[in-house]
C-alpha cells in the first residue's frame, strides 16, 4: 500500500529497525524525559523511539509466527465486518512485518464485498482509494509499494489500518507522516477505522495529540477483537 509508509521521515525509506526493544513505555511519562504536556519534541523523539522498538518487535517474529497471526486476524475481521454486497473494505499492501491480508482480501472480493487500496498523492495530503480486485494490475508508488493502476477511485466504508503500536484507548500509532488520521478527519462520512497489528505492539499511551484520531476497533488476533474509544458497530451499506 502507498500510505503511512516511513518510519521517522516524510522523503525516502523508513530508518533500518537496529535498536533493541527497551521498556520505554512501561515508565513514566516524566521521569522517560516527556515534557509534562508530552507534545513537541519531546513527544517526536518518544515516538520515534518507541516506532523502531515495535517494529523491530514484529520483525522479530519468524514467518511461520506471522502467517499464523495474519490468519488469526483474518477470522477476527470475519466477525466484526459484515459480508455485504457492495461494501466498500480499504486494505494495505503488507509492509515491514505487518499482518499479510491479502488472501483475506481475496475472500472477500470472491463473497462480494469491494476491497480497495489507499493511495498516496503528495506528501502532507490525504490519501485517496482506488478499487482493488483479485489480478489487478498493479504499479509501485510511494516507498515501492504496489497500488492499483486502473480502477475507480473510490470512498471505503471501513478502513482497515496497520498499526506499529496501538494503546488501551484505540489510538494508533502509525509510520509518523499522519495519512490516515488526516484522511479520516476528512472523509464524510467517516468511515469505521479497524487498526490491525500484533499483540506485542501494544503499548500504555502513545500521549494522543488533537490531531490522532483513535480507531473504532482493535484486531490483534488474540481472539477478542477491542472496540476503540468510539465504541462504534460496523453496520456498513
Amino acid at each position: 500500500m502507498t500510505a503511512e509508509r516511513h518510519a521517522d521521515q516524510e522523503d525516502g525509506q523508513p530508518d533500518a529497525v537496529a535498536s533493541p526493544p527497551c521498556s520505554m513505555h512501561e515508565v513514566d511519562a516524566d521521569f522517560a524525559g516527556l515534557s509534562s504536556e508530552r507534545s513537541g519534541e519531546n513527544l517526536t523523539r518518544w515516538r520515534y523511539s518507541e516506532r523502531k522498538r515495535l517494529i523491530a518487535a514484529r520483525m522479530a517474529l519468524t514467518v511461520a509466527e506471522r502467517e499464523a497471526h495474519a490468519k488469526r486476524v483474518a477470522r477476527e475481521l470475519d466477525t466484526i465486518i459484515p459480508r455485504k454486497d457492495g461494501t466498500i473494505v480499504s486494505l494495505y499492501w503488507p509492509f515491514r512485518g505487518e499482518p499479510d491480508l491479502r488472501p483475506w482480501m481475496t475472500r472477500a472480493a470472491a463473497a462480494g464485498l469491494r476491497t480497495a487500496l489507499p493511495i498516496v498523492l503528495a506528501k502532507g495530503q490525504p490519501l485517496v482509494f482506488r478499487e482493488w480486485w483479485p489480478g489487478a494490475r498493479m504499479e509501485r508508488g510511494v516507498w515501492n509499494i504496489p497500488y492499483p493502476a486502473d480502477g475507480a477511485f473510490v470512498t471505503p466504508a471501513v478502513v482497515v489500518a496497520p498499526l506499529v503500536g496501538f494503546d488501551a484507548h484505540g489510538y494508533r500509532l502509525g509510520y509518523g507522516g499522519g495519512y490516515f488520521d488526516r484522511t479520516l478527519a476528512g472523509l464524510n462520512p467517516r468511515p469505521i477505522a479497524i487498526g490491525v497489528g500484533h499483540p506485542v505492539t501494544a503499548i500504555a499511551s502513545i500521549f494522543p495529540q488533537a490531531y490522532d484520531i483513535p480507531m473504532d476497533w482493535i484486531v490483534t488476533g488474540n481472539g477478542a477483537p477491542a472496540r476503540g474509544a468510539k465504541k462504534a458497530a460496523i453496520n456498513a451499506s
